[in-house]
């Protein structure tokens, strides 16, 4: 076991800082599935190292070798892999697995919960209306899944936002970005440090849905702004008055466009002003820098962690002959 089983942990560390200029610069589609790719990918493959490196340090251990007829000797003297790492690498492997196991088993349950819910929620193409003041709107998958509405939202928004919020649920149904993000939650469950990725992946699902809602409306003004109304609605009717957030977003209706020449405001601002700043600005291109860095990264933890269960291969092979 040589530098090939470090390579994945190692790019475990530098892979989120590339999660927010992926999701800013980015077009949404593309940027959700090399995100998602990047959370589910990473996160495997630094759980297969962790797994390599325990057994190749475990291995070292008299009584453990004996179990599989292995030279605990030869392999202390074959592999650089020292016995405190490969427990260490053992503990992290067992959280791995405990995260991941629970995470899949609640989204499994969240999924299968919302499938039966679907199913005995009466619609109307689709749409179901519930009677409740307060405004919300959100996508319920299953089969088929369900737009429901709350006329609390229904008032808030014209007619023509009626339409735009209806298609920007229904992208979200059309395009399965629950899978998405449960894919990307099960990477980042596997290794905490993948996170920024999976919250990067929650943000561009809602931006590919509002691309979704603004090529179908041809306004993106319109788009941007019912975005807006309805975050400053379920904000107001969350917090009972507007938040510094929704305020930022009044802003960006009224002078619209992104500052060339200056600081970014939205640098730190949260996803629905940035959600509204990028409708009001041209649609994102797939930038190739990004999507080739994103597709090499891939490749190298894929090749690393391939070469290092190698390696793995050939020293049980080697320790088993002696």
């Amino acid at each position: 076991m040589h530098l090939a089983v470090y390579l994945p942990l190692l790019l475990t560390l530098v892979a989120p800082l590339g999660a927010r200029p992926l999701a800013e610069r980015c077009e949404p589609r593309l940027a959700t599935w090399l995100l998602t790719a990047s959370a589910l990918l990473l996160g495997a493959a630094s759980t297969l190292c962790l797994g390599l490196l325990a057994i190749a340090g475990l291995v070292q251990i008299p009584w453990l070798a004996s179990l599989g007829h292995w030279s605990s000797a030869a392999a202390s003297s074959d592999d650089p892999t020292r016995l405190p790492v490969a427990l260490v690498a053992g503990l992290l492997l067992g959280g791995a697995a405990i995260a991941a196991g629970r995470m899949f088993w609640r989204r499994a349950r969240s999924l299968a919960a919302a499938a039966m819910e679907a199913a005995c929620t009466p619609a109307r193409d689709g749409v179901a209306v519930v009677d409740d003041m307060a405004p919300d709107a959100f996508a319920l998958p299953g089969l088929p899944g369900r737009v429901v509405v709350s006329t609390g939202m229904l008032r808030t928004l014209d007619e023509a936002e009626h339409d735009i919020l209806l298609a920007h649920e229904r992208a979200h149904l059309s395009a399965h970005h629950y899978a998405f993000v449960a894919l990307a939650q099960l990477g980042a469950a596997a290794n905490p440090l993948l996170r920024p990725l999976a919250a990067a992946v929650g943000y561009t699902v809602e931006r590919w849905a509002d691309e979704r809602a603004a090529a179908g409306t041809g306004d993106r003004v319109r788009v941007a702004r019912a975005v807006g109304k309805a975050a400053l609605a379920a904000r107001h009717t969350a917090t009972g008055a507007p938040h510094g957030a929704a305020l930022g977003i009044l802003g960006l209706l009224g002078r619209g466009g992104r500052r060339g020449g200056r600081k970014d405001p939205l640098a730190g601002a949260g996803p629905v002003p940035r959600r509204v700043a990028a409708l009001l600005a041209p649609p994102l291109g797939p930038h190739p820098a990004l999507t080739a860095a994103t597709l090499v990264t891939l490749l190298v933890a894929g090749v690393s962690s391939a070469e290092a269960a190698q390696d793995l291969h050939e020293l049980l092979r080697s320790i088993g002959a002696s």
